[in-house]
């Protein structure tokens, strides 16, 4: 059983005073949502049709590097692995092999990917991977190691980690960047 509601407009007429006439409206529920109609048979009608979805929202707001200062972004690399949180646990006493970059939210795997082959040889082999890490303190202080990608050395493998940046996987500044080379020759050396 449906509930009516009643509702006021304001009619026009030829006379210049407006008038009021009452309507009810069989099929919206108290609250003014309306109820599905029904066919004779009892079955509601399919929903109508609301138009085209709403454009997807871009996955992160890019960052305009002319008006934005870049951040200091701390990259340790290591060559068969990550780092382990021990590793870190010692302020001032982070690895050896560091590299600070200076980038911006924006910047995705692929091009932190070729920022460190710039310093690390490893980096360049044609074969090599590299996996990307985050490492930050948990809310006991203790450190985290928690991987959010992969890319290879060269671009003609893509992958679809090359694209993601670091805005997307929730980096926050002040975060270092574990980056471990990995490589199947390299693994056989060590």
């Amino acid at each position: 059983m449906s509930a009516a509601v009643l509702s006021f407009s304001i009619i026009e007429a030829r006379t210049s005073k407006p008038k009021l006439r009452l309507q009810t409206s069989v099929g919206e529920n108290m609250a003014g949502a309306a109820e599905p109609q029904k066919r004779q048979s009892g079955r509601p009608f399919p929903p109508s049709a609301r138009g085209p979805p709403p454009p997807p929202r871009p996955r992160f707001e890019p960052v305009d590097r002319e008006k934005t200062c870049p951040l200091l972004l701390r990259v340790f690399t290591k060559i068969g692995g990550h780092h382990s949180k021990e590793d870190f646990a010692v302020r001032g006493k982070e690895p050896k092999d560091e590299v600070q970059i200076y980038t911006w939210k924006d910047a995705t795997l692929r091009e932190l990917t070729d920022l460190v082959k710039e310093v690390a040889p490893a980096a360049r082999r044609r074969d090599a991977r590299l996996s990307f890490a985050f490492v930050y303190p948990d809310k006991n202080g203790r450190f985290v190691v928690r991987e959010v990608g992969k890319t290879f050395s060269y671009g003609n493998v893509r992958r679809l980690d090359d694209s993601k940046t670091l805005g997307e996987l929730s980096f926050e500044i002040g975060d270092y960047l574990d980056v471990a080379i990995m490589s199947a020759e390299l693994s056989s050396v060590r």
